[in-house]
């Protein structure tokens, strides 16, 4: 405990400092006189707290008691305290002995709380005053020398040494004053008879009585005392006591009786009837509070009897004959309050702050709660807690309650609590009082933006319009403000080896995706992206999730015919010898199509031939087979145009023009020496199969035993109706590179002035496979190796 003592304007200083953990409080006195002028100074409360005058504003200080803020007010500036408006104790206080203004100086950043007091000094800034400028009293000649007269005192608001502190009266023989100071401090001054008062020599005196306060300096008032001699009544009215004690209940009822009084008069007749009736004095301040029975001498309670403004009484009473002249006692009755339970608690909140972020830890201070109750003993002992259901909890230091957390806050379960105080006291029965505070609170970045999925697939068709819109995805971000404002952007990705901007776009804003470019199918089926979002928090905080863009097909590649290739300006050339039967496999037409699905699906149809009826097509398999055996009378050159198409909406199409030449007077030899030269995949120019047969008709024989002898496949299904027999293959992969000095068809197609490239599918591919019976046969043709031959529909 540190005690500063600071003079100005006779203000007097002293500081009480507790430190407690969390919290700093303490306590400053000041005193001062009243009646100081506006914006006199009180202390330097800065220097009083020692702080530094720029901490005042940087720390929010301010006065935090209504009372203190009325009559106060401290300046920012110079840490000054000073009169805000000219204080008078008496209209505060009255006649309290100790006049006091609380009020509270709280600083936050650390939280510090000083309650302090500022005590008003009585000045002798009010004059006595009698409530009458003349005092008439009637006394007996018969009067015995030491009687009493009381004499009715001077007021003075004042308080203490401040007050009516001595009684004067002028020069005479016969009376002199006698004082006595009572329990309550007040003077009461009795007029003393010196000696027999003879009416028919003065029938009246005037006196003065001056009342003197113990101001600096002092005041005074005075009053005429009017005596009237009259003649004896020599016995004046004796109570049985000096002082009468009793005690009423707060609150207690009009017409409750407190005690009852009663004086004697040795006198007869109407010299000792008597009434009773209060001091003009204590009229003044319990008429409204207290009624005596004229007659009985019984005190009543007359209106509300509050303890906590005044908890005793003094009353003077006095008892008057009815003898001429009248003769009167005197006494005093104290009576006592006795407290009632009739205040609820108060609930004083001082807040730090009425927001707080959600990553307070447990235990953090929250507000200061003061309960007061204005009863006393049991009455005033109060008891407080607030409800189970929130995360806060109270403890109790000294004289007041600390609200502090209790667990970890989270904003985005709950972001504002109404805290319910409740506060009661130990009276019966009880009584109890509820305050409710507001506490939000503050978000802080402790959530990242969250996709609904982790991988979304998005599909687009090809051939899209550069700049359209693929998709929107967006993430939820739980925080608020700042904390919850998301942003979208690619991750590092590339695409073929290109970053993925120059495929993509992303609104930041909103997450949707916008294409760059047009996307073709037959280069790019699908790619996968990633997408971040990002918040706008300190630290910001994000997410992804996985992109899968799939590039659905279009029909937009048309049927490419691979096999028989078409010269410039011609038509390819198959020959069939006249021998060939019904089934006779004439060549087999190869295509494919560069888009997938339903788009690349063929269909093979004939649209045109020279004689309808001899060849037909497969119309899944695009094999040309004679339809029946070859009459004399069919043309030697037949053409034949077939269509190939897809299964797109729309179907694209392409067509391919083959000439069959039909052989008469050709030899076996020549006919299988040109067999193994056809192939409508490697020779195109019909002059050159002739030339072939023709030349090699002598080596035919040779070359097909050299062939059984060298080459060993497995059993393929007959090419010619009516045959079942084994033959031999020569497998693509062995035929690759050359076959009669011509080089084989490679496994890629490039198509003439688009720069495209297509890979033959594996089903397309072929072998060489030659039958025992290839003596009889004519021409070598294309089959599937080891698949039995299809029969043509």
């Amino acid at each position: 405990m540190a005690c500063l003592p600071r003079f100005a304007f006779t203000a007097f200083a002293c500081i009480f400092v507790i430190c407690r953990p969390g919290l700093i409080s303490g306590q400053i006195r000041y005193s001062i006189p009243e009646e100081m002028k506006q914006g006199a100074f009180v202390a330097n409360i800065a220097v009083d707290l020692g702080l530094n005058v720029r901490q005042l504003s940087a720390r929010k200080f301010r006065l935090g008691s209504d009372d203190g803020g009325r009559y106060m007010k401290v300046s920012l500036d110079n840490g000054i305290l000073s009169i805000r408006e000219r204080i008078d104790r008496e209209r505060i206080c009255g006649q309290t002995d100790k006049c006091t203004i609380p009020f509270e100086t709280i600083l936050a950043n650390p939280l510090e709380m000083y309650h302090g007091e500022l005590e008003i000094l009585d000045v002798n800034d009010n004059s006595p005053t009698f409530p009458q400028s003349s005092i008439v009293l009637q006394i007996s000649e018969a009067s015995a020398p030491g009687v009493r007269f009381r004499l009715e005192g001077a007021d003075d608001p004042d308080f203490g040494t401040n007050t009516v502190a001595a009684y004067t009266i002028s020069s005479s023989e016969y009376f002199s004053l006698k004082t006595q100071r009572a329990e309550d401090g007040i003077i009461i001054a009795d007029l003393l008879l010196e000696k027999l008062l003879d009416r028919e020599q003065q029938s009246s005196l005037q006196l003065l009585l001056t009342g003197i306060d113990g101001g600096t300096p002092q005041r005074s008032a005075t009053a005429q005392i009017l005596i009237t001699v009259l003649d004896f009544n020599d016995n004046p009215p004796v109570f049985d006591h000096n002082i009468y004690r009793g005690s009423a209940n707060e609150n207690a009822p009009r017409g409750t009786l407190v005690l009852k009084i009663q004086a004697n008069d040795l006198d007869e007749g109407l010299n000792a009837e008597l009434t009773y009736r209060f001091h003009d004095a204590t009229l003044r301040r319990v008429q409204h509070l207290f009624s005596l029975d004229p007659r009985t001498g019984e005190i009543i309670v007359k209106g509300p009897v509050d303890f906590e403004e005044v908890n005793s009484y003094s009353l003077d009473i006095q008892a008057q004959d009815h003898g001429s002249p009248a003769m009167t006692g005197h006494c005093k009755v104290v009576i006592k309050v006795i407290d009632a339970n009739d205040n609820a608690p108060e609930i004083r909140v001082t807040s730090a702050s009425n927001k707080i972020q959600e990553n307070t830890p447990p235990g953090s201070f929250i507000s200061l709660i003061y309960v007061i109750d204005r009863d006393s003993e049991t009455n005033g002992q109060v008891r407080c807690e607030i409800q189970k259901n929130v995360p806060f909890r109270l403890q109790k230091t000294s004289n007041h309650y600390k609200l502090v957390t209790s667990e970890t806050l989270d904003r985005e379960a709950i972001s504002e609590y109404n805290i319910l105080i409740s506060a009661w006291d130990l009276g019966s029965p009880s009584l109890s009082t509820n305050k409710t505070i507001d506490i939000s609170i503050s978000d802080i970045n402790d959530n990242a933006p969250q996709f609904g999925e982790t991988s979304y697939n998005v599909y687009v068709m090809e051939n899209n319009a550069a700049g359209a819109s693929l998709s929107t995805i967006t993430a939820m971000d739980p925080d608020l403000d700042l904390n919850s404002h998301v942003s979208y952007s690619f991750l590092d990705n590339h695409i073929q080896n290109l970053p993925v901007s120059t495929y993509l776009t992303i609104n930041s804003m909103n997450g949707t995706i916008y294409a760059l470019r047009s996307f073709d199918h037959e280069e790019l089926k699908n790619f996968q992206i990633h997408v971040q979002a990002r918040d706008t928090g300190v630290p910001p905080l994000s997410s992804s999730a996985t992109v899968n863009v799939i590039i659905l097909d279009q029909n937009d590649n048309a049927p490419v015919i691979v096999s028989p290739s078409e010269q410039i300006d011609s038509a390819t050339v198959e020959v069939v010898p006249q021998t060939a039967g019904q089934g006779y496999l004439v060549t087999k037409i190869m295509a494919t199509d560069a888009d997938s699905g339903q788009n690349a699906r063929l269909f093979y149809q004939m649209v045109k031939t020279t004689a309808p009826g001899l060849c037909n097509i497969g119309q899944h398999s695009g094999e040309v087979r004679t339809a029946r055996n070859i009459l004399q009378s069919d043309n030697a050159l037949q053409t034949l145009v077939i269509l190939v198409k897809d299964n797109g909406q729309p179907s694209l199409s392409s067509t391919v023009r083959i000439n069959i030449r039909l052989l008469w007077n050709s030899t076996e030899g020549i006919s299988e020496s040109s067999s193994l030269v056809k192939n409508p995949g490697y020779f195109s120019d019909p002059n050159v199969y002739l030339i072939i047969i023709f030349s090699c008709t002598s080596v035919a024989f040779l070359l097909i035993i050299l062939l059984l002898i060298g080459i060993k496949c497995k059993q393929d299904r007959s090419i010619i109706q009516g045959y079942n027999t084994p033959s031999y293959c020569y497998n693509r992969g062995e035929l690759h590179g050359t076959f009669n000095g011509r080089p084989a068809m490679e496994e890629t197609l490039r198509y003439p002035g688009t720069g495209r490239v297509v890979r033959v599918p594996e089903p397309h591919q072929y072998s060489v496979c030659l039958s025992p019976e290839s003596a009889k046969s004519d021409f070598l043709f294309l089959k599937p190796c080891g698949a039995p031959t299809s029969q043509a529909q």
